[in-house]
């Protein structure tokens, strides 16, 4: 019955299953799973005359007369319904809706919703929705919907399959359910539909966030290893004193930290799985350095695995300067090199002459083979996909896992993400570097900011200038192009400066060309998009301009604001924004004042999501309809205790075949 074909659900039928289809929905399981966006309460509705203006309320009302319907301009028919209390007279507009005005029936009592307007003496109403005053559900479901398709249908088609249908299996063991005090599947999605009261939409709402939250903790400690492998990479020596000695400066505390952390994972008897989490700036590639080095002392191979080819080769050429006294091989490998070069990589990869491969995803290859591989390190491990991750592990015996993020994330969400790792958070910047100092201007300051920028070439830095468009787009007539904004601003403001052009549609070899300019000093302004969030350090650059500021999530701004401040010069984010909503200005006077990433995280998270938090699906967080990784600490965590529980009774869920295949369905085409 769960898994029949919408069509064939009463109320149905071919053309509202394809209008069904668009929202997703496919048969009636699919169809129980619309959760609704929000609810119209009905419960404690306003009398009319003191019901606010403007304002989306309930009020109650006894329909007195309902007029025939008048054909107006554009081919449209209005009805008009008048009704009143004891207080004053409501009169109801309904356009095209002759089947809806037969439902009321006049000298009967109802609850209208809606928006009040019209003046004190002849309040208005357009469009309500409307209860009869004596119903038993006050609470009613608003859910999304596509042309064709109104909320009273929806709601009435979801009302036929239970209907239908007076159980749901339960894919919960009942020892959890009994637990953690959560009702029962069936129960739990007949009130998220249709609650009768507070309490009943409370619990509905608690058990299929904590059905998500479980799911997401099983599939993740999966995914990441939760069973931690017993290790196969012997490490008889962790003394590296002779690498930190050489280096020209002495780390922070946090950074010796980081290293002792790995070092004590690499004698121990797993399998390292270690997250170092850091700000930009913080010094992640020191400690992943520390780690390979370790690693060629006891003759084993490393693999640094980049998002981006410019990311890539910068981790190249800062490998290769650091151990180049040590004797270390590094390698490079990525998808634009040619052919011959290519070879030429993987054949000394398989002879053992390579200790550390530096590459993009082109490491994944089924031709690259490594001849001893003890560990590999992923860069900014958020932007890969779940599977793209796991298989880079896959080119050696259980080596052992170092992954590193720029992107400070709040505990919240870090013990949900990286559940199954250990986590090492470097929370200090070098010595003297300076925070970047933020402001947050209005387009009307523009031409004094160009000044600022002027000011600073002459002094011999460059500014980057981020924009979120590369093309015109209709639809987003505020946001500038790159082409245009350097054609049409930044030229005519500053026809001396040396000015480069970067974004996502250019080829690899491209970006890098320009990137190559840029770090070389002889470009004065880049003007681009996003692509420079991740991108090879300039100390040289002193300034960064993010046009459109509110269009980006605060950490995006975080990451992009990192991209200057990497010198010793005092260097600048100016945030242009000309939205005067209060949210938003709020939002990015937060970032102004606040230099800590993980501040700035925890900010964005709650105020955002998770999804805008990574701003994709593909960095391998499903997507969950009901759950709060912010607000719903309590219930993360009695999910976590609850998914621990059964991973320690059956590590691969094999005793839990229902749990099984609930976790992986989430986690849709990722195998677990």
């Amino acid at each position: 019955m769960l898994h029949r074909d919408i069509r064939y659900l009463k109320g149905v039928g071919e053309k509202r299953a394809q209008m069904l289809n668009r929202l997703g929905v496919y048969t009636t399981e699919d169809l129980l799973y619309l959760l609704p966006r929000r609810y119209v309460d009905y419960s404690d509705p306003y009398q009319v005359a003191f019901a606010p203006f403007d304002d989306a309320c309930a009020v109650k009302a006894t329909v007195l007369q309902k007029t025939n319907g008048v054909r107006i301009r554009g081919g449209r028919t209005i009805f008009k319904v008048l009704c009143a209390d004891e207080t004053a007279r409501l009169e109801l507009t309904f356009f095209n809706s002759e089947y809806t005005v037969r439902q009321l029936e006049e000298g009967c009592e109802y609850i209208f919703y809606g928006k009040i307007g019209g003046s004190m003496l002849h309040r208005q109403m357009t469009t309500p929705a409307f209860i009869p005053a004596d119903s038993a559900l006050t609470r009613r479901a608003v859910y999304p919907l596509t042309a064709g398709l109104s909320a009273k249908v929806v709601s009435n088609i979801i009302a036929n399959a239970f209907s239908e249908i007076d159980h749901i299996p339960d894919f919960m063991p009942d020892k959890i359910l009994s637990g953690y005090n959560l009702p029962s599947l069936y129960t739990a999605l007949k009130n998220i539909h249709f609650p009768k009261n507070d309490r009943q939409l409370a619990e509905a709402a608690r058990r299929l966030a904590f059905d998500e939250l479980f799911s997401l903790q099983l599939g993740l400690h999966l995914l990441n290893g939760r069973q931690r492998k017993k290790s196969t990479v012997k490490v008889k020596s962790v003394n590296i004193d002779d690498f930190l000695q050489e280096l020209p400066y002495t780390p922070t505390n946090a950074q010796f930290n980081a290293i002792k952390d790995i070092l004590l994972d690499f004698k121990g008897e797993s399998t390292m799985n270690r997250l170092v989490q850091g700000d930009v700036g913080s010094g992640k590639t020191l400690v992943a350095v520390a780690a390979m080095y370790c690693m060629h002392k006891n003759g084993w191979q490393s693999c640094m695995m980049a998002p981006t080819e410019i990311l890539a080769n910068q981790h190249y050429a800062n490998v290769s300067k650091m151990l180049s006294a040590f004797g270390v091989n590094v390698g490079l490998l990525t998808a634009s090199m040619k052919a011959k070069e290519k070879k030429e990589t993987i054949q000394k990869l398989c002879s053992g002459e390579i200790d550390i491969l530096i590459g993009t995803h082109a490491i994944l290859s089924d031709k690259v083979q490594f001849t001893k591989l003890g560990l590999v390190v992923t860069d900014e491990q958020h932007r890969f996909g779940v599977n793209q991750r796991n298989s880079a592990g896959e080119k050696g015996e259980n080596p052992h896992i170092l992954v590193m993020s720029a992107t400070p994330i709040p505990r919240t969400l870090a013990m949900i993400i990286y559940a199954g790792m250990q986590i090492s958070v470097i929370n200090e910047m070098p010595k003297g570097r300076k925070p970047v100092h933020t402001f947050l201007v209005g387009t009307d300051k523009r031409r004094r900011m160009f000044g600022f920028i002027d000011k600073h070439i002459k002094a011999g830095y460059q500014t980057y200038i981020v924009l979120p468009a590369i093309e015109e787009n209709e639809t987003m007539t505020d946001l500038q192009s790159v082409t245009k904004y350097c054609d049409e601003v930044v030229k005519p403001m500053l026809p001396h400066a040396r000015v480069g052009i970067l974004h996502g549609k250019m080829k690899a070899s491209e970006k890098d060309a320009v990137m190559a300019e840029f770090s070389a000093g002889n470009i004065d302004i880049l003007c681009s998009t996003t692509v420079v969030e991740v991108g090879v350090d300039v100390p040289n650059a002193a300034l960064m301009i993010i046009e459109n500021a509110e269009r980006y999530g605060l950490s995006a701004l975080h990451q992009l604001r990192g991209r200057v401040g990497r010198g010793d010069v005092q260097s600048y984010c100016i945030l242009v924004s000309d939205k005067q909503n209060a949210s938003i200005q709020e939002r990015l006077k937060f970032l102004a004042a606040n230099p800590d990433g993980f501040a700035v995280s925890q900010y964005d998270l709650e105020n955002r999501g998770p999804g805008d938090f990574f701003g994709s699906r593909q960095h391998g967080l499903p997507l969950m309809k009901t759950a709060s990784l912010c607000s719903d600490i309590h219930l993360v965590n009695a999910a976590k205790e609850a998914s621990g529980m059964l991973l320690k009774e059956s590590p691969d869920l094999s005793a839990y075949p229902a749990v099984k295949q609930r976790t992986a369905k989430m986690f849709e085409n990722i195998t677990l």
